[in-house]
Order: C-alpha cells, then sequence, then structure tokens
C-alpha cells in the first residue's frame, strides 16, 4: 500500500506536467483548428532563455518570466513569418512545415549547446511528504498541482467568461463570418498561438527539473503523452486535458512502478485504442447540435 500511494503521487504530479502540455496543444487547436507538432520544439528554445536567466541571476522566477515572454514571442513570430505563409485549404502542408521546423530547431540548439543534458533545480524541494509513514507529494509537486489548476481556471475564464476568448474561438471556427462581424481574425489566430506557445513553454520548464536536465529533446516524449492526452479528452476540451492528463500520468506511473518502464507506452496506447472505438472525438469532446 506504501508503494502504490507513492506511485499514485509520483503519477498525480506527473500527469498535471502532461495536462499543461495538453492544454497548450487544446489552446491552439481551438484558436487556430491547427494540431502544432512543433510545440515541443519551440517551448524548449523558451526554457533554454530561461536557462540562461536562471544562469545569469540565480532567480528562478526570472527564468520563469524569461520562458513565458520567450514563448509567447516564439509562438508570434512562427505564426506571423511561417504558418501563415502556408496555404490553409488542408492541413497537410501545415503539418509539413511544423515537422521540418522541429527538426531545424533541435538541429540549432544541438549545435549551439551540444547534445549533453544540462541540470536545472527545482524553486522549492522535491523530498516528498511523508504523511503516516507514506510517502506523498513533495513540495514542488504541489507548487505544479496549484500553477496547473490557476492556469486551468484563467484559460476556461479566458475562453467562456470574456469577448476575446469568444473572438479567438469564432476566429477558428467561422472566420468569415468574424470578419464580417469586425473580428480582427489574424491577430486572434496570433494571440492564440502565442498563449498556446507561453503555456507549453512552463510546462516543459516544470517537467526539466525532474528529468534528466534540459536538451534538444527533453519535450519529445511529454509531448506524445500531451497529444494522446488531448485526443483522449478532445481536442476542444481545457477540462478533458486536465482530467486525462491527470489518468495517463497515473496509469504510467503505476504501470512503470508495478511492470517496468517498457511496458508503459503499452499501456498508453491501450487506453488511447479503446477510448477511440467508444468514444472517437474524445471523452469530453463536445456534442455535436442538432440540425434537423
Amino acid at each position: 500500500m506504501d508503494r502504490l500511494a507513492f506511485l499514485l503521487a509520483t503519477g498525480l504530479a506527473r500527469g498535471l506536467v502532461i495536462a499543461l502540455f495538453a492544454l497548450s496543444l487544446v489552446i491552439i487547436w481551438r484558436a487556430a483548428r491547427i494540431v502544432n507538432f512543433a510545440q515541443a520544439a519551440m517551448a524548449i528554445v523558451a526554457v533554454y532563455v530561461a536557462f540562461a536567466v536562471t544562469q545569469a541571476t540565480g532567480s528562478f522566477w526570472l527564468g520563469l518570466a524569461a520562458a513565458l515572454v520567450t514563448g509567447a514571442l516564439v509562438g508570434a513570430v512562427v505564426e506571423r513569418w511561417l504558418i501563415r505563409l502556408v496555404p490553409s485549404g488542408t492541413p497537410l502542408p501545415g503539418m509539413i512545415v511544423a515537422i521540418g521546423l522541429v527538426m531545424i530547431l533541435q538541429s540549432a540548439i544541438s549545435i549551439i549547446f551540444g547534445p549533453k543534458h544540462r541540470p536545472m533545480a527545482a524553486p522549492f524541494s522535491e523530498q516528498p511528504f511523508t504523511v503516516g509513514g507514506v510517502a506523498v507529494l513533495s513540495p514542488y509537486d504541489l507548487f505544479i498541482l496549484l500553477v496547473a489548476l490557476g492556469v486551468v481556471a484563467a484559460l476556461g475564464l479566458l475562453f467562456n467568461g470574456t469577448t476575446l476568448g469568444l473572438q479567438m474561438r469564432a476566429s477558428a471556427m467561422a472566420p468569415e463570418v468574424s470578419r464580417l462581424l469586425g473580428v480582427r481574425v489574424p491577430r486572434m489566430i496570433t494571440l492564440g498561438w502565442m498563449l498556446s506557445s507561453g503555456v507549453a513553454a512552463l510546462a516543459v520548464l516544470l517537467l526539466v527539473p525532474t528529468e534528466l536536465g534540459l536538451n534538444a529533446h527533453s519535450a519529445d516524449i511529454l509531448f506524445v503523452h500531451a497529444f494522446t492526452v488531448a485526443v483522449l479528452g478532445g481536442l476542444d476540451s481545457p477540462s478533458g486535458a486536465l482530467v486525462g492528463g491527470i489518468v495517463v500520468g497515473i496509469l504510467i506511473s503505476l504501470v512503470t512502478g508495478f511492470l517496468g518502464a517498457g511496458l508503459a507506452p503499452i499501456a498508453v496506447l491501450v487506453l488511447l485504442t479503446v477510448v477511440l472505438l467508444v468514444r472517437p472525438g474524445g471523452i469530453f469532446a463536445a456534442k455535436e447540435a442538432r440540425t434537423a
């Protein structure tokens, strides 16, 4: 039972990071109806900037601010000077460009910084609390929990309770109608990319201190798990990303702890297959409105 409790707590912490990155994919889908396969590589660029700022100042918080600002700027640059130039009639050109961008960014990072992992220290202790002789969440895990819940609440308020969020969603789903109603569609799409890239950078920054360190491929597995979570929850559902992230994180932790790390990807694949067979649009996908 002690081992089970520890694995559940560990899975919760990892699942929240996965959920945050999945939220970034949901944001870009809601804002631009695009699955950005370059999300992880773009986030790594922002985290390297955060690493440099932290090393120079000794402040994790300044590094965190630098990651968010850089992530938003990278998202704006990619959307304005790359994605906007790609034909939008079919998703295939955008996917090909995004994959090419991954290769360019990862190669550039490896050339500039080298292949080695660079350790990053967490702002709080990673030593778990002990309750009744059972190891549970650490202070850093609790920090991740609060950040994840805060981001989810803020995004829910943005998309469902503000005019800006409504304009972003309308620009993605009905751009021509939105233009006729006076919405600046290109600006809304750019804001969506900036917000998505900033959240992705935050997720990767939270993950790196708990892993081997920072290098060009530190977010690759995170992207795979987050994409799975986004599909499981429904690409249009922030709450689905949160719940799906926690479920996948706990599943990975339990399978790794009891059966071995090699079976964890298979378990995630089985879960994805079962959910898609039962509910192809995702567990929290919005129901289609009746037209007749």
